[in-house]
């Protein structure tokens, strides 16, 4: 499904299995229409590892860039539920990104999906964003492969938040892009994320890759 607007929140954590059957209805039942409600957010996506870390990835989109610095979003992250508040202390490796939605190749929202974590280095981004692009052109082609997505964090607001008290403020994955591929199995998932990991990226260094099956997605219509 092509992406409507151009500002994405990346949030990938571990739970430990104490509080895996809580994290899940809290996620269900109030986290997720609770970000979909704010102001300028469109949907969000959950997902769950085939073969990644950390074992749960989750995809906000919003209209644009500037929703995910607004008035609206910062008074909700300053008044988190006591069920957040709670749930929230127990994640582990957590992996925050805010991110521009730079580029958007192919068609339509898969049942399963690769997602691929690069490190730019410090000049050139569009130079690195072209050579990415093309090489996501040549994989939409591919079956089962429906669609590709960049996804450019920035560093300042990628900060981890002060629930995730196990999570560095300075880690450096915070200026890293993410590509977000959609597909029909966790097979050609799989072989997407070696693609684009094994692909010559000037200015671009393959950070991580992993495949996840899609568990819902819920848009602001539906609220």
């Amino acid at each position: 499904m092509a992406l409507q607007g151009t500002g994405m929140l990346i949030v990938g954590t571990d739970i430990p299995a104490a509080w895996e059957e809580e994290f899940n209805r809290w996620y269900d039942r109030e986290h997720i229409a609770e970000r979909v409600g704010i102001p300028g957010f469109l949907s969000a996506r959950r997902y769950i590892a085939v073969s990644a870390s950390p074992k749960y990835i989750s995809f906000y989109e919003t209209e644009d860039f500037a929703v995910l610095s607004s008035p609206a979003y910062k008074q909700m992250l300053a008044n988190q539920t006591d069920w957040s508040k709670k749930v929230m202390a127990n994640f582990q490796n957590v992996k925050r990104q805010v991110a521009r939605t730079t580029a958007g190749l192919g068609a339509g929202l898969g049942g399963a999906a690769a997602v691929i974590r690069l490190r730019p280095a410090d000049n050139d981004a569009a130079t690195a964003r072209e050579a990415l692009k093309a090489v996501l052109a040549d994989l939409v082609t591919k079956d089962g492969t429906l669609a590709a997505h960049i996804m450019e964090s920035d560093p300042e607001l990628s900060k981890p938040l002060a629930e995730h008290k196990d999570t560095p403020k300075d880690a450096p994955e915070a200026k890293d892009w993410i590509v977000l591929v959609d597909t029909t199995s966790a097979e050609v998932a799989a072989a997407a994320a070696k693609a684009v990991s094994s692909a010559s990226l000037p200015g671009l260094t393959a950070i991580d890759s992993g495949t996840y099956t899609l568990m819902w997605i819920l848009g602001k219509a539906e609220l």
